[in-house]
């Protein structure tokens, strides 16, 4: 029927090519498209629908290609890559620009005392296990206990770490000081990842071939898959937590700002929020979502599997979570 939409286009990949940083930019401005967050279950479920249906050969009528291509990344945005499960919505990339913006702000407000540094640190971390969960890779489920002590385990070493950096910036001018959320968000990444991830590295991740065929599990791929997330977010924080310190301390020296104190955590909120929309996207795109090895890489006995089952594949591919 002339004017159906074709049952050609490949929305199992992005729209645009994963292979240059610009395509996976493109990409992720609309995966963390915070406007999502805002959306209905019932257009959850409906972008959920024509996907699921145009994969099994069923086209919406008066379906067009960009109405196609935006149910992808309304799905896309809700529901995990894996299990395909709705996602917790604060867990969401979609949510990183307005959760990170309110805790980054508070953090760089209330960086003083050590009751503010712990709380705020907590709340900080308490959020990134909640995303780092949600957005880990593979379809292996995880029991209450071993999420439980995950949790314990990352934030607890999280926030010892900020205390730690705090006891030190003491005898460093206010303006290094003034740095400490950043490092101490940046060695809590560290330690809350791999923690809140440690199912991945004990059992692994699965790999598959370029068409998309499971070929096992491989704990090599899970931590290569992980060094490359601590990366993105040390990425995404930097600019956040780096640039309005600087312009805070000029902006608190200055008459308005001393006669309107209160201001003080708005536009320090304000300021993180303007570049996280940016750094959160830019920082997704460093490394490609589906990620590759060599086989040459992986396990010595899945290495032996992978050429009995599959003599010709030379590169694996997996989810590297966000």
């Amino acid at each position: 029927m002339s004017g159906e939409l074709s049952l050609n286009i490949n929305i199992k990949e992005p729209r645009w090519d994963q292979g240059t940083f610009m395509g996976r930019a493109k990409h992720f401005f609309m995966v963390t498209d915070p406007r999502t967050v805002l959306l209905s279950s019932e257009t959850l479920e409906e972008a959920k629908v024509i996907v699921e249906n145009y994969r099994a050969g069923i086209v919406k009528p008066g379906l067009t290609e960009d109405e196609l291509w935006r149910a992808k990344y309304i799905y896309d945005s809700a529901f995990h890559p894996d299990t395909g499960e709705k996602m917790f919505v604060i867990g969401r990339m979609s949510a990183q620009v307005p959760m990170n913006m309110s805790i980054t702000g508070c953090m760089l407000t209330f960086y003083r005392t050590t009751p503010a540094v712990v709380f705020w640190q907590w709340v900080n971390q308490s959020f990134n296990a909640v995303v780092n969960y949600t957005n880990r890779s593979g379809d292996a489920p995880i029991t209450v206990n071993q999420l439980g002590a995950a949790y314990v385990s990352a934030t607890t070493g999280a926030v010892v770490t900020a205390l730690g950096l705090k006891s030190l910036a003491t005898r460093l001018p206010p303006i290094v000081s003034r740095f400490v959320p950043f490092a101490a968000v940046a060695a809590a990444n560290c330690i809350n990842i791999p923690f809140m991830r440690q199912r991945e590295l004990k059992y692994g991740i699965p790999v598959t071939d370029e068409n998309g065929n499971r070929l096992g599990e491989s704990a090599n791929a899970a931590k290569q898959a992980i060094v490359q997330v601590v990366v993105s977010r040390i990425g995404m924080a930097v600019p956040a937590m780096a640039i309005p310190p600087v312009i805070m301390n000029a902006l608190e020296k200055r008459a308005f700002m001393k006669r309107f104190p209160i201001l003080n955590a708005p536009v320090q909120v304000g300021l993180v929020g303007l570049c996280l929309v940016f750094a959160t996207p830019l920082c997704c795109a460093l490394f490609p979502q589906k990620s590759s090895m060599s086989i040459s890489g992986l396990e010595a006995d899945l290495q032996e599997r992978i050429r009995q089952t599959s003599p010709h594949t030379t590169t694996v591919y997996f989810n590297k979570g966000l």
